[in-house]
């Protein structure tokens, strides 16, 4: 798995106006909570930058006072007015302690309906989990080449072993809808075969000549 490293150094002071001066100086206060103690720290702005924007599942390798943290990004605050990165949590990885993560889905495979001429409709793009930090992944793959026409993938259908989903298992993730041109093709095809069975009119018989 990915991992980003960010070096940053402890902070000792806390509050609105101790962040907002880190702030000016384009450094970004942020917390790593978890572990053994909380940890207060500030790095630039920058070293967040392919952390924070990105659909990917990353780990966080964080450097400050002398220790190194192994996180993952838990919540992440913008400024309301100038939508500039404003303050970034962090949950420390323990070994054998579950967390609660969300994880991006990857779909795979050609699927059935798809051929057929039906159009992939994906509902979900992540699944939230539970595990322990030696069974984090990058993403979950869901395998659609099975998937027909009118047919549904939930989330029960996902098995995962050594995870715990917790999102509700009837919600659809990704579904295959019928195209406005394959179901004006089927609407068609029974007027046509239906116009083929029915026999002609009999020809009136021609009239006797007197």
């Amino acid at each position: 798995m990915k991992t980003i490293t960010i070096e940053g150094q402890l902070r000792t002071e806390t509050g609105k106006k101790a962040a907002r001066q880190l702030r000016s100086q384009d450094l970004v206060p942020g917390v790593i909570y978890g572990g053994t103690q909380e940890v207060s720290f500030s790095a630039p702005v920058l070293a967040f930058k392919s952390l924070v924007y990105t659909p990917d599942f990353q780990l966080a390798e964080i450097k400050a006072g002398g220790k190194t943290y192994t996180c993952i990004l838990k919540d992440i605050q913008f400024d309301k007015v100038t939508d500039e990165l404003a303050h970034v949590d962090f949950l420390e990885l323990v070994e054998g302690r579950p967390v609660i993560a969300t994880i991006p889905l990857k779909f795979t495979g050609s699927a059935a309906g798809v051929k057929a001429g039906g159009k992939l409709i994906t509902k979900m793009k992540a699944l939230k989990i539970k595990t322990t930090p030696q069974y984090l992944r990058e993403n979950i793959e869901v395998d659609l080449t099975n998937l027909e026409l009118n047919e549904n993938i939930r989330v029960e259908d996902v098995v995962l072993d050594n995870f715990e989903i917790l999102n509700s298992p009837r919600i659809p993730i990704a579904s295959i809808v019928m195209t406005r041109q394959l179901k004006q093709e089927e609407a068609a095809a029974p007027a046509a075969k239906g116009a083929a069975a029915k026999p002609a009119a009999a020809k009136p018989a021609a009239a006797a000549k007197k």
